[in-house]
């Protein structure tokens, strides 16, 4: 069993005022050599807009584009003609493929939108650019992993361009539940997006996260109701 952790304190920050922001991995000013990815998922960005504000139109290429709204509501509109606003209890998610251009704002004009920013490099590359968003079930079932994404078009899942599954729980305190890995070349990867839980015996708190790869399974122990985010991720 290989395990990286990733501790809240030892994130990439950055405040512009209209935004602040974490980085669990390298980005933008932040650069630490530790820092680079975990296997395929290569940012995972903590990001707060004030109102009003929000990031205006820019490019992107090649790369598996997903936003989860935690407070708040976010107004996206890109270059295929999208405009619609994701608000807590959905997903977003943009195949770039070949190019595209898009915008995020928040969507409230006096309260801050708060959301997760994960991107993971795509399975085939220069695909046609595509965008999907769907709602589920807020907060989720208690103590199971709700799969949100994954790699099987004819599921009830967001469809994603590579062989990484992404999932949500909330577990209640003093309860585990154990997950296990799609794939034999996968790692797990998990972020604690509030409560405290004890992964392969080490202890994380909010905003803390834990990358565990060779191995099939892992068991997560709640300390206190937690609300989790899993990716099941290629390594390679």
């Amino acid at each position: 069993m290989s395990i990286e952790l990733f501790r809240a304190a030892d994130r990439g920050h950055a405040d512009y005022g209209w935004l602040n922001t974490f980085h669990h991995f390298n980005f933008a000013n932040y650069f630490n050599p530790l820092r680079e990815r975990f296997g395929l998922l290569r940012v995972l960005n903590d990001d707060t807009i004030a109102g009003g504000t929000g990031f205006e139109e820019h490019p992107h290429a090649n790369m598996e584009i997903v936003s989860i709204p935690l407070q708040g509501a976010l107004k996206h509109s890109d270059s295929m003609g999208n405009s619609t606003v994701i608000r807590t209890g959905e997903i977003q998610i943009m195949s770039a493929g070949t190019g595209i251009r898009h915008s995020e704002f928040n969507d409230l004009a006096d309260a801050p939108t708060k959301f997760l920013q994960i991107w993971i490099f795509p399975k085939q590359k220069n695909i046609v650019p595509r965008y999907d968003q769907r709602k589920f079930a807020s907060p989720p079932p208690p103590n199971v992993f709700q799969t949100y994404m994954s790699p099987d078009k004819n599921s009830d899942t967001i469809w994603i361009n590579q062989d990484a599954w992404l999932a949500r729980a909330a577990v209640s305190a003093q309860s585990e539940i154990v997950y296990k890995r799609k794939l034999e070349t996968n790692g797990i990867f998990i972020f604690v997006i509030s409560g405290e839980v004890t992964v392969t015996g080490n202890i994380l708190k909010a905003r803390d996260a834990i990358g565990v790869s060779e191995t099939a399974e892992i068991t997560v122990k709640a300390a206190a109701d937690s609300d989790l985010l899993l990716i099941d991720i290629p390594m390679s």
